[in-house]
């Protein structure tokens, strides 16, 4: 505790309040919450923080500080930001440890209004951190609330997309559990577009919100992205149906987390080496530094300004082309673009390919959702998270928004508010 008491001490509580109402999706109040922790109480610091948030202790330990929050910190003008992830995951393992409710004077309504909306029922589609803030949200006001999800498991991406060594699942559980305290209902094993109808959702339930993710691995559609041995990094991370790493090389393509959380998970089932390719300097990768220089230290190569041309073999994979490039920023743009050099392309032998550029929503399902979907094929939503169905509601990664655990929580709680606004008006 000694530590995190002198990380709170660092803190200017500043009144402008740059690191919430700039660096922090979630506009989470972390002056305050800071002062209180500062104090001792991290009782008062939880309450503060779940105004606005119910994943403390995750987003406390994943979510990209130095780009976000900590990003905005005045201290970090001129020296080291003041840890704000690390005061953030200790209040919330606390409150877990010591059992504080997610229900207190800040989000209590008068027994009339909760017995009201408790007349109303909300289906929550996907349980990652979108589908569990909004969940909690609504449960807090009164609203009937049920959970469904594809796995037997709740979670989503938070247990299926982050390794362990970068999440306790412990402390996943013990959040989820906190959540579900108040009283929420969950249905396991069912799956939008299989098993689970949007028809059947809309005949027993007075609004439903649709969070179901985008994992689906985007394809660079180079020669050779057929043979056996090319994978997708966000099913290899979320089915963990991995092949024998021993003795293999392996070829990591992309530079955001979902890289770096393939490369090092990868290294960690024994792959002799791991390579990660990026077209672009190491400056512009959009992975958060600590895992970059994590990875880094665990033996894990980098090949920056270096682009995959081409996949080559008979059948399986046996090697890669890449070429060199270049950065240049074009006329009317600000951001340097990595361009390919001519005749500097070279062959790595490979055994494996981790396809990590990127993810979309699973194209398929949506549409048997019957909501419309974008030109880019995420759910289409207007600014209160409406589908073309009043009664549908969508947020998270599966409307093509940032894609961050704090994001996706973001639209979970705006997007409670906006169903409770619409319950209302229908009553």
């Amino acid at each position: 505790m000694e530590d995190i008491i002198e990380e709170t001490k660092y803190c200017l509580n500043c009144k402008v309040k740059p690191c919430s109402l700039k660096g922090c999706p979630l506009n989470n109040d972390i002056p305050a919450f800071i002062a209180q922790a500062k104090n001792g109480d991290f009782e008062e610091a939880f309450k503060i923080l779940t105004k606005t948030t119910v994943l403390p202790a995750v987003c406390g330990k994943i979510c990209p500080h130095y780009k976000q929050c900590m990003g905005s910190c005045v201290r970090g003008i001129k020296g080291n930001s003041v840890n704000i992830g690390k005061i953030e995951e200790y209040i919330g393992k606390v409150a877990l440890e010591n059992g504080y409710s997610l229900v207190n004077e800040y989000t209590e309504i008068s027994k009339e209004e909760y017995e009201e909306n408790s007349k109303k029922k909300v289906a929550i589609v996907g349980s990652g951190p979108s589908g569990l803030t909004a969940a909690a949200f609504l449960r807090r006001k009164g609203f009937n609330v049920t959970i469904y999800e594809k796995y037997n498991e709740l979670g989503g991406i938070l247990r299926r997309g982050i390794p362990e060594f970068r999440l306790d699942k412990n402390v996943l559980d013990n959040t989820i559990n906190k959540i579900l305290d108040l009283g929420i209902e969950t249905k396991y094993n069912q799956e939008l577009g299989k098993n689970l109808s949007m028809k059947s959702l809309e005949e027993n339930y007075d609004a439903i919100y649709i969070a179901i993710g985008a994992n689906i691995s985007t394809k660079m559609n180079v020669p050779g992205e057929e043979l056996d041995g090319v994978f997708g990094g966000n099913e290899l991370l979320e089915k963990n149906l991995h092949p024998d790493y021993k003795d293999k090389k392996v070829a990591i393509i992309g530079g955001g987390n979902v890289a770096m959380d393939c490369a090092r998970t990868i290294k960690r089932k024994g792959a002799k080496e791991v390579v990660v390719i990026y077209r672009r300097a190491e400056e512009q990768m959009p992975a958060e530094k600590k895992e970059i220089e994590d990875a880094k230290n665990e033996g894990i190569e980098f090949l920056f300004q270096n682009n995959l041309v081409k996949i080559l073999g008979n059948k399986k994979v046996e090697k890669i082309e890449c070429i060199k490039t270049k950065l240049e920023i074009k006329e009317g743009e600000t951001r340097a673009v990595p361009v390919n050099i001519e005749n500097s392309n070279y062959e790595i032998d490979i055994d494996y390919v981790v396809m990590a550029v990127g993810s979309k929503a699973d194209k398929e399902i949506i549409e048997k959702s019957g909501v419309d979907i974008n030109t880019k094929g995420y759910i289409k939503i207007n600014e209160k998270y409406n589908t073309n169905n009043e009664k549908i509601f969508a947020g998270g990664d599966v409307v093509g928004q940032t894609a961050t655990v704090a994001f996706a929580t973001r639209d979970g709680r705006n997007a409670a508010e906006r169903i409770e606004e619409y319950l209302k008006k229908r009553s």
